[in-house]
């Protein structure tokens, strides 16, 4: 009986459950990134976020068939980087996985905006799109630093490549609009790329969550 309630709690609220993967990868990637075993233990945790991912698209208005077309490759080009060391394929990686992120995110946006009541799976979603677009973006500060190196600096060994950890960190830093944090974009595309990440934090918690919030209010 615990797994049939588990399994229809699952149903009824994916966007829950989706949520709750990703928050686990931010603890884990700090724990994992710098173990011998971590790149492996992270492809396969990343693995499983674009196979969940994929299937919450099935639930909103996106295409389930497109999803899928950005995932597989990004899934095979994770598995290539993490067993057989191939560098050279993360940025390919990374801009697949920013692109799948981004339409995730924007599935799940007109998922939430296409009725006008707001049910429990959708206030799940909302937390679930913001760590997508969060996690979008970081995707695309790896591409840029990739791309152009020396695009961010620290204060703590500002020459070196920023970790994942560090570039997650300051993606949420931006989409919050808390601007807390010691990683900083130097180079002019890494700044743009930033800027609108802060732009989309605004408007998302402006035209989204505000509605959510007042279709709540409303119903009550």
């Amino acid at each position: 009986m615990h797994y049939a309630n588990l399994l229809s709690l699952t149903r009824r609220h994916p966007s829950a459950i989706l949520l709750l993967v990703q928050l686990a990868g931010l603890l884990l990637y700090p724990l994992l990134e710098t173990t011998p075993g971590g790149p492996v233990a992270l492809g396969a945790f990343g693995v499983a976020v674009l196979v969940i991912t994929t299937g919450m698209v099935d639930r909103t208005p996106g295409h389930t068939w497109i999803s899928a077309c950005i995932a597989l490759p990004a899934i095979v080009l994770l598995v290539l980087q993490s067993t057989m060391d191939m560098p050279g394929l993360l940025p390919w990686s990374a801009a697949l996985e920013a692109v799948f992120y981004f339409y995730a995110a924007g599935s799940l946006i007109a998922y939430m905006m296409k009725d006008m009541r707001a049910t429990a799976d959708e206030l799940f979603a909302a937390g679930a799109t913001f760590t997508l677009l969060a996690w979008g973006f970081t995707h695309l500060f790896v591409l840029v630093q990739e791309w152009q190196p020396g695009s961010f600096a620290a204060a703590v060994d500002p020459q070196a490549p920023r970790t994942w950890t560090e570039l997650m960190f300051l993606s949420f830093a931006l989409l919050s609009s808390t601007g807390i944090g010691d990683v900083i974009p130097i180079k002019p595309l890494a700044r743009g790329i930033s800027t609108l990440e802060m732009f989309a934090g605004v408007m998302y918690l402006a035209a989204v969550v505000s509605r959510l919030i007042g279709l709540t209010l409303l119903r009550r």
